[in-house]
């Protein structure tokens, strides 16, 4: 249905911020800023066809500067945590920013992509975001060249389609960042919200949400979503995970992976009839219960707090670079990065 840019702010730099609209046959609507690639509004209908914004986000891409709970962005060029901020491949030891206790999260925290700037093309009815890393920026080897396309379909998937290349082998793990919430962005707690994950296993954690190195059933633990359940449900429980990380934020081994795409899970809001299904071909995903969003004010005024949102972070398993029994996300020369994850409501 074609795609409407408008202004949406300024960078530092002078250079022009932009939205851009996507819309189908249904009257989904999204609306994606080329800050960070980020999801900014996603308009669904309810059963009733009336439609909310149904994601955490900001009215002006300035905000999207600071953004300290990551709203919508594309996270790289690695998402998750790298233990002790390094990592040795090929023999080389590499240092990261040492910014989440004395680990490294999503890259870093003001230099990531999540705040870099996309160079953003139309291609067709879809929109496609590029952006470039050189050799050792961000402590990361070789030069890179990251590719994110958003597709809207008139079966109302959101296709987020990633191709990145390096010169160099090097850590390539992608993850969208958006933070859901089905009744809509101002409506508070996701905690009475339904999901269902199709993962019978989950990488524990250590202090610091450093994984183990384990993959460990799910089974008679808090962390069964096997079975559709409300998220609220038991994130309380005595449950040495969930207290290392104030409730659900873990990553789930999604069953039967095998690199192509397949359903991984399920949510609802009962009261509106919203559902999502997500479906990717990669082998983990981080279920984000919001725990520590930040106090902060977002869209139309709207106050955001912990789990006024949840992130279903599709990628490979956190600190893989360390576990050798984790699937590898090191790619280079002959090896390009490539994923696809959908969010469909249904």
């Amino acid at each position: 249905m074609g795609i409407v840019k408008e202004k949406f702010g300024t960078m530092k730099t002078g250079e022009e911020i932009y939205l851009y609209t996507l819309k189908n046959k249904n009257g989904v609507e999204v609306k994606i800023t080329n800050i960070g690639a980020a999801v900014v509004e996603l308009w669904v209908p309810d059963k009733n066809g009336e439609s909310a914004d149904v994601v955490l986000g900001f009215d002006k891409g300035e905000d999207y500067f600071s953004n300290p709970s990551f709203f919508g962005v594309t996270i790289g060029p690695n998402a998750n945590r790298v233990g002790g901020a390094a990592f040795t491949l090929n023999g080389k030891e590499y240092h990261l920013p040492v910014n989440d206790g004395p680990n490294n999260l999503h890259s870093d925290m003001d230099a990531g992509y999540h705040k870099g700037y996309w160079k953003a093309e139309e291609d067709g009815d879809s929109l496609k975001l590029t952006i470039e890393g050189k050799d050792g920026e961000l402590g990361f080897p070789g030069n890179k060249k990251v590719t994110m396309t958003y597709t809207l379909t008139d079966d109302n998937e959101l296709k987020l389609k990633y191709h990145a290349t390096s010169d160099m082998d090097t850590l390539l793990n992608m993850t969208n960042h958006t933070y859901f919430n089905l009744a809509g962005h101002d409506s508070g707690s996701i905690e009475g919200q339904f999901l269902r994950l199709n993962a019978a296993n989950f990488t524990p954690v250590l202090p610091g949400a450093i994984p183990t190195g384990e993959i460990a059933p799910v089974a008679g633990t808090p962390l069964d979503f096997t079975e559709r359940k409300q998220i609220g449900k038991e994130i309380g429980a005595d449950n040495e995970q969930l207290k290392l990380v104030q409730g659900y934020d873990h990553n789930f081994v999604i069953d039967k992976a095998d690199g192509t795409m397949r359903e991984v899970a399920e949510a609802e809001d009962v009261k509106s009839g919203r559902k999502m299904k997500v479906f990717t071909n990669l082998p983990g995903m981080q279920f984000y219960a919001g725990n520590c969003i930040a106090e902060q004010e977002g869209k139309g005024g709207v106050h955001y707090a912990p789990r006024t949102g949840f992130c279903l972070e599709t990628h490979y398993f956190p600190d893989n670079i360390h576990h050798p029994n984790f699937p590898q996300a090191v790619f280079g020369p002959g090896k390009d990065y490539e994923s696809e994850t959908i969010y469909q409501f249904v």
